[in-house]
């Protein structure tokens, strides 16, 4: 075997994504859903598998699944079918579990996702996905290895909640593409509130299958990368497990067909199983479940069936809310704000509510608010690790400081002084701030032109050289006179002054 050079070799990428539906039951049991309880306290009868239970499905899940797959543009089975899958985990009381494999709820959808590329990265490429199905299926319990004692406690609290499976085709190159697609589909499922998405809780699960190739020839063997918890070492563990499928081939070695997970200490991905051996999950037809049937619209309802009763399309697809690819669009052309400041509105549960409430309370610029929100209140609520609503800084009350920015009552650099104290002292109005601390623009001419002129004595050489042609150097003594004055100096009053006396 010749190795191939590396620019010959590209990476595949597909996803298998498991996203926990929001909801407050399980998917078969009325056992409820709640993250961190005390183990073993959630688990009905029938998670347990005690013999003569029966499965009850929850409607919320369906509806969940196909809100889901219409925001996908899916393909709704109107009958779809439940199965039994058969393996034997400790955390799985039955030995199978019941999942949608013949026909599941919808297929053949597409999720658009965006990259910021460029140069300068702020350039929106657009690509697609291809989703090969959603399907509804049950999680299975939590096993807990205790080292120290050498065994394994099994907590059944998961056991039975409702999943939606999105199979994702082939359709991606890198890590970066990978985790943007990821990125966008936990947005969608936020903003449909059909699942939290929160992966550091297990409520969006990522398995990557890896191979690469070279183009115009059959794809590759590939790997499967399990179990990844956030996007950003998702990226990682595609970017390195191309790379060192690339290399195995170069040495004229092959790539095995196996289950790897990812070390994020070390960057690598390393072996847990080969899956050269096809694992027989003896599929069969779930008996206990009739064929799920959703319903276009009223209208279709055969005569004796309750609308509420029933899972109606139509009325869900009226209830969809505005998407996070038509939000960033709309922010665009609306506002006029950057993409690359549409992404970062958009990615902050909250910041798009917050950004419109201040401009409907501002006259100033959507393009000047856009950098006091992503860069002021933004900044400050990373910084303490803190959601835009927990922010002691209301809309209402940023306006108000932007608005006595705007009219000229205060410099930017006294805004920002001012931003600070509002942060610290919730409730304090920007107002108030400034009339206390006297922190007013100074606008009386007599007085610049005295601090003006103290600076241009006391500085010979710049004043030569702004009178040499560097009129750069105008901005320097521009500070000068704003640390004189504390930053209160009105700016456009100062340049005036300056320029005349160095003329």
């Amino acid at each position: 075997m010749i190795p191939c050079a590396p620019q010959q070799l590209v990476g595949v990428v597909g996803l298998e994504i498991h996203a926990q539906i929001n909801s407050k039951t399980k998917l078969f049991s009325g056992s409820q859903v709640r993250f961190s309880d005390p183990p073993n306290s959630l688990v009905s009868f029938f998670d347990g598998s005690l013999p003569g239970t029966l499965p009850v499905l929850n409607r919320r899940c369906v509806e969940a699944a196909v809100m889901t797959a219409l925001a996908l543009n899916c393909t709704i089975n109107r009958k779809s079918l439940f199965d039994r899958k058969h393996y034997f985990y400790a955390d799985l009381p039955a030995g199978y579990q019941i999942t949608q494999q013949r026909r599941p709820i919808a297929v053949d959808g597409i999720l658009t996702y965006s990259l910021l590329g460029g140069k300068k990265r702020n350039q929106v490429i657009r690509k697609t996905a291809n989703i090969t199905q959603i399907q509804l299926e049950q999680d299975s319990g939590k096993s807990l290895h205790d080292d120290v004692r050498s065994q394994t406690l099994i907590d059944l609290n998961r056991a039975g909640v409702g999943l939606m499976e999105l199979v994702m085709e082939p359709d991606m190159s890198c890590g970066e593409e990978a985790a943007a697609a990821v990125r966008e589909l936990q947005l969608i499922l936020q903003a449909l509130g059909t699942c939290q998405g929160n992966m550091s809780e297990g409520q969006l699960r990522v398995d990557a299958n890896v191979s690469v190739h070279t183009p115009g020839e059959p794809l590759g063997t590939r790997t499967e990368v399990k179990n990844i918890n956030s996007t950003r070492y998702l990226a990682r563990a595609i970017d390195y497990e191309i790379q060192r499928q690339i290399k195995v081939l170069q040495r004229g070695g092959k790539v095995q067909n196996e289950t790897r997970a990812y070390d994020s200490k070390s960057g690598e991905t390393i072996p847990m199983r080969d899956k050269e051996g096809l694992q027989d999950y003896r599929f069969m037809p779930e008996p206990n479940l009739p064929p799920l049937i959703v319903y276009e619209e009223n209208a279709s309802l055969p005569t004796g069936i309750d609308a509420c009763q029933a899972v109606v399309v139509q009325q869900i697809r009226e209830g969809l809310p505005e998407l996070p690819g038509v939000k960033r669009d709309r922010l665009v052309q609306t506002y006029g704000i950057l993409p690359e400041h549409s992404f970062t509105l958009v990615n902050e549960d909250g910041l798009v509510e917050y950004f419109e409430a201040v401009l409907k309370a501002t006259k100033k610029e959507p393009r000047k608010v856009i950098g006091w929100v992503t860069n002021e209140l933004l900044g400050h609520l990373k910084q303490q690790d803190m959601s835009v609503s927990q922010s002691p800084v209301s809309p209402p009350a940023l306006a108000e400081l932007l608005e006595l920015q705007e009219s000229g009552h205060i410099s930017s650099s006294v805004a920002k002084q001012v931003f600070q104290e509002m942060w610290r002292s919730s409730g304090s109005t920007a107002s108030k701030i400034i009339q206390e601390q006297d922190l007013g623009l100074v606008s009386d001419t007599a007085q610049l032109h005295s601090i003006c002129q103290k600076v241009v004595d006391s500085h010979p050489d710049e004043v030569d050289a702004i009178r040499n042609g560097n009129k750069k150097v105008l901005n320097k003594l521009m500070g000068l006179v704003q640390k004189e004055t504390k930053g209160r100096a009105d700016p456009v009053l100062v340049r005036e002054i300056l320029q005349e006396k160095t003329s």
